[in-house]
């Protein structure tokens, strides 16, 4: 059994959903059944929310708020948003079985009131993933997300060949194979920077969509660090090899910090505009996070 997690913008829960999900106590037990299995984050249309399921990720454990008596809280491990927004209702009907019954679609609403925690079947968990995904699995994309045969391994070519409905069958593969999850946080990222180097502003498109930018974790996964679009940098391939090894970093205020004692002088022309705020994504809300940089910095700092 599967499950959703309700989550709404400014709504006052201590939540960073892709580490911690903040909730009323008396969905304890429901959310202990889902322990070391995965949920689906949904956005109500209240507090601004799309109204859309937008993201999975799996339950580590549930431990009581030991500051706010009758409130908890889930760790969560494994976040993965969705390429886009699934639609709450799509193509005449919803996504989840428990919906069906309800006769009279305005009353939806009122039946899922009480029920911000819920299990859903594995068959809606895995046709909602599916579909969050469709973009980075869709073979026109291969290239561009270098899920193309010359850059995956035998298994993950094997998932990517599956009809739709062993795929779904095979969704849990699908979520754990990193070169897929790679794949989707390349796309997302490379979007939000319009292809560009955040640090160079050079922008190259290669055959199949292919953007000559790389997608960058600030923070890397293998010290935790989520496949967020806050959490990536848009950056051509020598510029990420510096960033990947802290001898260049970013101000809070986007600027470039460069170690000029450790980075070759022949690179040294790359940041000319050091003092110039960063190539940055037209939504301010997918701009690098403040937490993640200051991270970042740490290990910069312990190299100059």
């Amino acid at each position: 059994m599967k499950g959703i997690f309700d989550t709404k913008r400014d709504s006052g829960y201590d939540d960073e959903i892709a580490f911690r999900y903040h909730f009323p106590k008396r969905y304890r037990p429901i959310a202990e059944t889902l322990v070391g299995d995965r949920v689906i984050y949904r956005e109500p249309r209240r507090n601004g929310g799309r109204q859309a399921y937008v993201a999975t990720a799996k339950v580590v454990q549930v431990n009581d708020d030991p500051l706010r008596l009758g409130f908890a809280y889930a760790a969560m491990a494994e976040y993965q948003e969705f390429d886009e927004p699934v639609p709450f209702f799509q193509g005449g009907r919803y996504w989840e079985t428990a919906l069906l019954v309800v006769a009279d679609p305005s009353r939806v609403g009122a039946f899922l009131q009480g029920k911000s925690i819920r299990t859903i079947p594995e068959s809606d968990f895995a046709a909602i993933v599916r579909a969050g995904l469709s973009e980075t699995l869709a073979a026109d994309n291969a290239i561009r997300l270098e899920l193309d045969p010359r850059h995956v391994d035998g298994p993950t070519q094997e998932l990517l060949d599956l009809p739709l409905v062993d795929q779904e069958r095979r969704i849990e593969q699908i979520l754990t194979n990193r070169k897929i999850r790679e794949a989707s946080f390349r796309r997302k990222v490379c979007d939000a920077y319009d292809s560009r180097c955040a640090i160079t502003g050079l922008r190259i498109v290669n055959g199949g969509g292919k953007s000559e930018a790389q997608a960058a974790h600030i923070w890397s996964v293998a010290d935790g660090g989520p496949d967020v679009v806050q959490n990536g940098i848009a950056l051509s391939a020598t510029v990420h090899w510096l960033f990947d090894r802290h001898l260049i970093s970013l101000t809070d205020d986007y600027r470039i910090l460069v170690s000029h004692n450790k980075v070759p002088s022949e690179l040294r022309m790359l940041f000319a505009k050091q003092m110039d705020r960063i190539h940055l994504p037209a939504d301010e809300r997918l701009w690098p996070h403040p937490a993640y940089l200051a991270l970042h910095r740490e290990k910069f700092s312990g190299i100059v």
